[in-house]
């Protein structure tokens, strides 16, 4: 092959991959964007803030993480408009894995809206599953049921 011809060949190889890689660059796209305009009109239809419950209650164990023969106390408070709700009656149900105990001790909310209920487990629940307990407060012919407890013993 003569030098004029090898010149070629090594120009055209060039240009073949210079085409190459010009094809595996990034693909330029022009976007427009759009302009959002939010109406006065539209904030004037927003939601108004709820405003939340007059009555509210939550109920705790005394020990998350009982020994499954062990005696743990269940308590509850009741607020209205944070205030602690004093002469409210409770009552409270255990849901164990296969049995639900309603504990049966009439109690009325303290000064401060405190209940107390008296669980002993007596191995009712199998170790490392969780068990709750609702509590319901009545005052006069409303009903408000608490958050729930809960305690799994190990």
């Amino acid at each position: 092959m003569t030098q004029c011809g090898k010149l070629l060949q090594d120009s055209l190889c060039a240009v073949g991959l210079l085409v190459l890689l010009s094809a595996c660059g990034p693909i330029s796209t022009t976007q427009t964007t759009q302009n959002i305009t939010v109406s006065p009109a539209f904030q004037s239809q927003m939601s108004p803030i709820p405003t939340p419950p007059a009555y509210r209650c939550g109920a705790w164990s005394s020990n998350n993480a009982p020994s499954p023969y062990s005696t743990i106390t269940i308590y509850a408070k009741l607020t209205k408009n944070t205030q602690g709700v004093s002469g409210a009656t409770a009552q409270a149900t255990v849901h164990f894995q296969h049995s639900d105990l309603p504990l049966n001790q009439q109690m009325s909310s303290d000064s401060g809206g405190y209940i107390s209920f008296v669980l002993p487990l007596q191995g009712r629940q199998p170790t490392l599953v969780p068990a709750t307990v609702d509590v319901i407060f009545t005052i006069g012919t409303t009903n408000v049921v608490c958050t729930p407890a809960f305690f799994t013993p190990e």
